[in-house]
């Protein structure tokens, strides 16, 4: 990743230091940029302004819904992947679209469900035939996933959709062995959703490998949603060919273009503000405890993995000082990564990782009793604000009465 100081996840904090910006805010915390968010929309809105297709925000990924009425007005409406997210999306961004997908509904919740979505999408046929004259007769736009069987991941395997033995989307062959004249009539859409974090040359080669397994059954729907995962909103994304595949599908056809990305939406929209709590050495290693947990509060840098920036810092060795930056449960591979330092760390020091918007607040757990970072968003204006204090309270509750 390199020197991390001058990157995008830190391009609106100038002037000053973690301490200058954030000195004053407890520990560990998320803070929320809203130029970000901001930025981020007008992005998409003016992609969806050149090429007709219609965006969404995909809450899996950011679903704080304080900071929805920044990124509205830029959006066609939300993506969710369950009951209480499209809950969410309807009652927080009214009047918009509300998309979901699910890999199996449930029987004792799909008629609430009917009652926040208007675009549902099914992972099967089975589960099409099950719930879509339902969903059809209250209205709404019905959808089925399929997998093109085509992997561009690269060291992703845990969000690969497309790997053998797959549970995500419909393959052409169990299309051909199960899907029914009935199931067909039922459909309006198709949705496919195979990448992750990548540019838009992975999206072109995957749009080819759905002509190839499904182009005969596109041209009698009314929509296609191309999923998440695009980075469109990365400095130096190829947005130019990401139009020119929206544009494909629309001639080729005759489709509602849909994309749902949650991290375009929130790219490089937050921090996380830790304090070092105590630094020792381990033979070679020098080692900073910090009050926050990559178990608890990002737990993608244990999943992809990933190693969030870090304001003022450099890979392990391209400055003075390397530290391994690690939390305070008992797992022992809670380990954030290691990072180097024009000076030596002491605890108190104040440290603030970078694009901390995107899959963090919406999967924080309080494993070992670790505390929830604290919500904070930092206004245009500068002022930042409070949105959600947490305490014991919200541990207590999750475990009994």
């Amino acid at each position: 990743m390199g020197d991390t100081m001058y990157t995008p996840p830190f391009r609106y904090l100038e002037g000053g230091t973690p301490e200058d910006w954030f000195g004053r805010l407890p520990t560990p915390c998320y803070i929320l940029e809203e130029r970000a968010l901001r930025h981020n929309g007008e992005i998409l809105a003016g992609l969806a302004e050149r090429t007709g297709c219609r965006v969404l925000l995909a809450q899996k990924a950011f679903s704080n819904y304080d900071l929805y009425p920044v990124l509205e007005p830029y959006l066609a409406g939300t993506e969710a992947s369950g009951l209480y997210e499209a809950r969410l999306g309807a009652e927080k961004m009214p009047g918009k679209e509300v998309h979901v997908f699910s890999a199996a509904y449930r029987d004792d919740q799909f008629v609430e469900l009917l009652h926040y979505a208007d675009h549902i999408v099914f992972n099967s046929p089975s589960q099409l035939m099950r719930f879509g004259r339902q969903a059809k007769v209250a209205g709404r736009s019905i959808g089925l996933r399929i997998n093109p069987e085509w992997s561009t991941q690269d060291g992703h395997d845990i969000y690969d959709p497309c790997a053998p033995g797959s549970r995500l989307g419909t393959t052409r062959e169990q299309w051909n062995a199960l899907m029914t004249d009935e199931g067909k009539a039922l459909l309006d859409g198709l949705h496919f959703h195979t990448l992750c974090e990548q540019d838009a040359d992975d999206l072109a080669t995957t749009l080819k490998a759905v002509e190839t397994t499904f182009g005969d059954i596109l041209p009698q729907m009314k929509w296609l949603n191309m999923g998440g995962g695009h980075h469109i909103t990365r400095p130096g994304y190829q947005i130019n060919l990401l139009e020119d595949c929206i544009r494909t599908a629309q001639k080729k056809w005759n489709v509602q273009v849909y994309l749902e990305p949650g991290e375009a939406c929130a790219l490089h929209a937050g921090y996380l503000a830790t304090r070092v709590l105590d630094v020792l050495t381990n033979g070679n290693t020098k080692i900073a405890i910090v009050d926050t947990s990559a178990a608890c509060h990002m737990p993608d840098v244990l999943e992809m993995p990933y190693r969030p920036p870090l304001f003022g810092s450099g890979e392990a060795g391209a400055r003075p000082y390397t530290y391994r930056l690690g939390g305070p449960t008992c797992l022992s591979g809670d380990v954030i990564g290691d990072y180097s330092f024009d000076k030596p760390l002491e605890a108190g020091d104040l440290l603030l990782f970078g694009d901390m918007a995107i899959y963090t607040t919406c999967k924080t757990n309080t494993f070992n009793g670790m505390p929830l970072p604290d919500l904070y968003v930092r206004h245009e204006t500068g002022t930042i604000e409070e949105l959600c204090h947490f305490g014991y309270d919200d541990f207590h509750y999750r475990l009994g009465k």
